[in-house]
């Protein structure tokens, strides 16, 4: 069944004056955290003049659309030369285990004369919403099954105990037409600290679906499972939003035509889409997400309207 978002505009994009170092520009990668209400605090990921991102913040209310506070300091940066994360940190979701909530993000590395590459780190979200680096060192890095690099995490409870994880996996650089195949793979965890790995989750067509990013999972209603992530083709087209469903969260099924939210006619987010975050709210499915530039022009919001 093909989804029908209707986009309530653009919500937050960072003015040029006045801007803290490490968040000269963009907000990319919206993550929402209910505060009270109608109110959340969205994280999201800001860069600076080297294009090293960190961690910034704003408050809004989702039902008016309106900015309610602006933070105007990091609340988490890169780490220093040499760190995982020493040259950005891309957040995926929140989780909690035993009462603490944690953050998962994408550590950057632009290594001197090699292509960049990332490993997959957290943070524990303290009660007053602040962020702190839960070890020095990544959470999930590279291995056999993952051999590469790693991207984007997203992590869910299971009901009937334990967690789920869709992540990012870099098989190649090239896989023959210039595009990356960067595809989600799945693992498992009975307590959210250890997890197994179990492989690729959706199914990658060359071509036409090979470059993915930041999945977002939400349950269909009916059993079943729901993903919206970015993609790329490999035939040069920029980022749009695409679509998988599942009945069990194992077996992924692509369906692109059923994502139900494409580029606009003109502005901030006519030229691309990408980095989805659903979420329910007072009875309603929305989606904050990125548009042109991977998301220099802010993120906005949509409203399932039916699917």
């Amino acid at each position: 069944m093909k989804a029908n978002w209707k986009k309530l505009g653009l919500l937050y994009c960072p003015s040029s004056d006045g801007r803290h170092p490490k968040l000269l520009s963009h907000a990319a990668n919206p993550l929402p955290v209910q505060l009270e209400g109608d109110v959340y605090r969205v994280f999201y990921s800001g860069r600076d003049i080297d294009n090293r991102s960190s961690v910034g913040a704003v408050d809004i209310d989702i039902v008016r659309r309106e900015v309610i506070c602006e933070h105007k300091k990091p609340l988490f940066q890169h780490g220093p030369e040499g760190s995982f994360y020493a040259d950005g940190v891309s957040i995926g979701n929140c989780y909690v285990v035993d009462g603490v909530q944690y953050m998962l993000f994408m550590g950057w590395q632009s290594p001197d004369g090699g292509h960049w590459r990332g490993d997959i780190g957290r943070l524990i979200v303290k009660p007053d919403l602040t962020l702190e680096l839960d070890v020095d060192a990544p959470f999930m890095g590279t291995d056999v099954l993952d051999p590469i690099s790693l991207s984007y995490p997203w992590v869910l409870e299971n009901p009937e105990g334990g967690y789920h994880m869709w992540y990012g996996s870099t098989a190649t650089w090239d896989a023959g037409n210039g595009e990356m195949l960067h595809v989600i793979n799945y693992a498992t965890s009975p307590d959210g600290h250890s997890w197994r790995r179990e492989g690729l989750a959706v199914p990658y067509e060359l071509g036409r679906a090979q470059a993915f990013s930041r999945p977002t999972i939400a349950s269909d209603g009916q059993g079943g499972y729901e993903m919206w992530f970015s993609y790329r083709s490999g035939n040069g087209e920029t980022y749009r939003i695409g679509h998988a469903v599942s009945r069990d969260d194992r077996n992924w099924g692509l369906s692109l035509e059923g994502a139900g939210i494409d580029v606009s006619a003109d502005g901030w987010d006519s030229e691309m889409i990408e980095y989805p975050f659903v979420f329910d709210h007072a009875g309603q499915r929305y989606m904050l997400y990125n548009g042109n530039g991977f998301g220099k022009t802010g993120f906005g919001l949509a409203v399932l309207t039916d699917g």
